[in-house]
């Protein structure tokens, strides 16, 4: 999908930059799937239990986040995600319990290899870098989220009526959502001029695909406990 908000600025050179491994990651079977209403439930099951196991840690990087911050206005705008994210967690678990998961249920389920790769790659690259390499490792997130979201929404091929995944595709192209992410594409632009991004690009490259390349084994991971499931039963 070709869109300014993705396509330009410090961050679209890096989204460029990565690649078959950003396509693999906004165009993945998984997306696809919930795009057509395909989707085997199972898939979706486990994605949203370690998506909220997920969420506690994504907090955790935006809490690190801010401590790497003194500047007023990065401030406001690095607490201003973090309390979306905190904010997002009982709506996420409304929106669980509607596919049968309590809250519970998630906060004892152990997290997957996926989730322990992903979230702790970022928090070590928040304990060992500087505020920049960091947001640039939560940036795969953040923007590539929307990205999926406004793609699925205007696609042709997507299905909604009957589609048991359309609210978490309009839940991700909603205006509300993208409103946030300007605000964090905003930030990490801000932090790119102020940070050397242009001298650091590559380390800087390397950080961001390697973020793409977990967002897309969080997908598999999906796809893979449901094909387990399959061959069990």
């Amino acid at each position: 999908m070709s869109h300014p908000l993705f396509d330009t600025g410090f961050y679209g050179r890096l989204r460029q930059q990565a690649g078959s491994q950003w396509h693999a990651y906004i165009g993945h079977d998984f997306v696809r799937q919930l795009g057509q209403g395909t989707l085997p439930p199972a898939a979706f099951r486990h994605y949203l239990t370690q998506d909220y196991l997920f969420l506690l840690h994504f907090a955790r990087a935006w809490g690190l986040l801010i401590s790497k911050l003194s500047e007023p206005a990065a401030l406001r705008s690095a607490t201003a995600s973090l309390n979306a994210i905190v904010s997002e967690l009982p709506l996420h678990q409304a929106y669980c319990q509607q596919w049968g998961i309590s809250e519970a249920a998630m906060a004892s389920e152990p997290e997957a290899v996926e989730t322990l790769n992903y979230t702790r790659y970022v928090l070590d690259v928040g304990h060992t870098g500087d505020a920049l390499e960091l947001l640039t490792a939560l940036m795969p997130c953040v923007a590539g989220y929307a990205e999926i979201g406004l793609t699925l929404l205007h696609d042709p091929a997507t299905r909604f009526e009957g589609n048991p995944y359309a609210a978490w595709i309009e839940n991700y192209g909603d205006e509300a959502y993208l409103a946030g992410v300007r605000s964090s594409l905003s930030l990490f632009e801000t932090l790119a001029r102020q940070r050397a991004g242009e001298h650091r690009f590559h380390p800087l490259a390397a950080i961001f695909t390697t973020a793409t390349r977990l967002e897309a084994a969080f997908w598999q991971m999906g796809l893979n406990h449901a094909a387990a499931q399959r061959i069990s039963s």
